[in-house]
């Protein structure tokens, strides 16, 4: 595998490099599905603090902020941080996901949508073991990643790892997590035209 570092720096770059156009790419996405998936487990009385991880332009952020939550945003890129702050008004941390410092049991929800299949599988139980200590006691981890046969490496300038539901959930269980729900989208497509995994998991 390469050197982590390289590969969080040159997917980084390439974010860095399409801020703009991601923006308007993915502006006008409709994630309400993953939302709610992540706001009806949440246990409570609202308002939730949520961290949207991998927050991008702040599309999400603007979402929650306007259902009456309390979000905070994060990313590795720079542009979008700036992006997302400004766009949402709301909290953006500066921070590579192999790299997290995060309060501990601070927060209600965590939204990882289209995030954590960036992170190397050699790293990723250290990553969800920070988020898993982020949570508050029975607080939701949503994940929604592109689904494959747990093949990992580059997609052009991009890094990423394309778990089973299987594979996924084995990981996920071992940091800690017990199981919700999973899914997979777009919603109403046979299982062939829906790319996406998504998935529910509470911290007991």
């Amino acid at each position: 595998m390469d050197d982590i570092e390289q590969i969080t720096r040159r997917t980084l770059e390439h974010y860095e490099r399409n801020a703009q156009a991601f923006l308007e790419g993915t502006r006008d996405h409709d994630v309400s599905q993953n939302i709610a998936a992540l706001l009806d487990a949440i246990e409570g009385i609202p308002p939730f603090r949520i961290l949207d991880l991998g927050c991008g332009p702040g599309r999400d952020l603007r979402t929650f902020k306007s259902l009456g939550h309390e979000p905070v945003g994060l990313d590795g890129s720079a542009h979008f941080v700036d992006m997302a702050q400004r766009w949402s008004g709301c909290t953006v941390l500066h921070q590579d996901f192999v790299a997290l410092t995060l309060p501990p049991a601070s927060f209600d929800g965590i939204f990882a949508n289209a995030s954590l299949f960036h992170v190397p599988s050699a790293v990723l139980p250290d990553v969800l073991a920070r988020l898993y200590a982020a949570l508050k006691p029975r607080g939701v981890l949503f994940s929604s990643n592109p689904r494959g046969h747990n093949e990992e490496g580059w997609n052009g300038p991009r890094y990423g790892c394309y778990y089973d539901f299987e594979t996924w959930s084995a990981v996920v269980t071992a940091a800690g997590f017990e199981p919700i729900t999973h899914y997979y989208r777009p919603a109403g497509l046979p299982r062939e035209q829906q790319p996406w995994l998504a998935s529910v998991w509470r911290k007991p």
